[in-house]
């Protein structure tokens, strides 16, 4: 990673305050969220990125804002801060800030569901193809899969654990990541933004 893009670490700031991002934009409605299904979120994506996070598939929340990993209580945004991507706490909006930090959001599957377990099998192998390709147009560094059970079935390596993987995807190394829902009780934030640290001291490593 180059030092144009080599964000500063420290503690992850205090929750959005009055004037902030997540004071302006209003909570989509249950009519937003419900006609936000099997909608497609644009990528994140730019030439040469250090890394390109990879999560399972849109959430309603996401699809009704047009914002990866938008929904309160996904941990994503304060992992990639605790990790020492982010010089400070991004709200979902400011997205389109990432590439210039070397960065960009993509998803195995396209199209937005309530839960990732109402994906199939074949959708996520047919999405670890169509990333496959991605990665060989767009060439990052790192390929980061948030969420180890989609990569096991996608990538079919059902005993792949968390962290650098044996094999690459095209151009790019790989990296497991833990889904940061908030349904998974497994990882504190604290856990979770040290394995996004554990990722980020790779790719400052070369």
């Amino acid at each position: 990673m180059s030092d144009r893009r080599r964000p500063g670490g420290g503690r992850p700031e205090a929750a959005p305050g009055p004037g902030t991002p997540a004071r302006r934009h209003p909570r989509p409605s249950r009519e937003q969220l419900a006609a936000a299904a099997d909608r497609l979120l644009p990528d994140v994506i730019a030439p040469g990125l250090d890394v390109l996070f990879v999560g399972i598939n849109p959430g309603l929340w996401s699809a009704a804002t047009g914002w990866h990993f938008a929904r309160p209580g996904n941990r994503f945004w304060p992992a990639l801060h605790r990790g020492g991507f982010t010089p400070r706490l991004l709200h979902p909006s400011e997205q389109d800030t990432l590439p210039a930090l070397g960065l960009g959001i993509t998803n195995m599957v396209a199209r937005a569901s309530a839960r990732a377990d109402e994906l199939t099998a074949t959708e996520l192998v047919d999405g670890a193809a169509t990333l496959t390709a991605k990665v060989e147009r767009y060439r990052p560094r790192w390929v980061a899969v948030v969420g180890v059970t989609a990569y096991r079935i996608g990538f079919t390596r059902p005993k792949a654990g968390f962290g650098p993987q044996p094999e690459t995807l095209g151009p790019a190394r790989l990296w497991v990541l833990p889904n940061p829902s908030g349904l998974n009780a497994h990882f504190t934030p604290e856990t979770l933004g040290a394995a996004f640290a554990e990722l980020r001291a790779a790719v400052v490593a070369g």
